[in-house]
């Protein structure tokens, strides 16, 4: 059974850095079709965001990245074996560690 891989829209595979606009999504992040691609030959890609999903997937055909994902969806899959997110804190198994993780976090594109 091939695994699915549920991948964060904006500011994974785009150049999202905060400024959100609801009618038009950012450029295509630069290696974002060669890391699809790859994944694709041993995972079920599917696409999460809080976009409009009509939008997301013009986006997706536009950008030559719809051959690639199985589904886009405004809600994170639960049969997902991994999250791919901007905004993602990573759970170690020590608590104390993962709330020091939340209270200082920042999006990589504000660091």
């Amino acid at each position: 059974m091939t695994k699915l891989i549920s991948i964060d829209l904006d500011g994974v595979l785009n150049d999202y850095k905060g400024n959100y606009n609801e009618t038009m999504l950012p450029k295509v992040k630069q290696g974002a079709k060669s890391f699809l691609q790859k994944l694709s030959q041993d995972y079920k890609i599917e696409i999460f965001t809080t976009r409009n999903l009509k939008l997301t997937t013009l986006w997706l055909i536009e950008n030559d990245l719809i051959q690639y994902i199985e589904n886009v969806s405004n809600v994170k899959n639960q049969y997902a074996s991994v999250f791919v997110d901007d905004r993602a804190v990573n759970f170690d198994g020590d608590l104390g560690e993962v709330y020091r993780k939340i209270v200082d976090f920042k999006p990589y594109w504000k660091k």
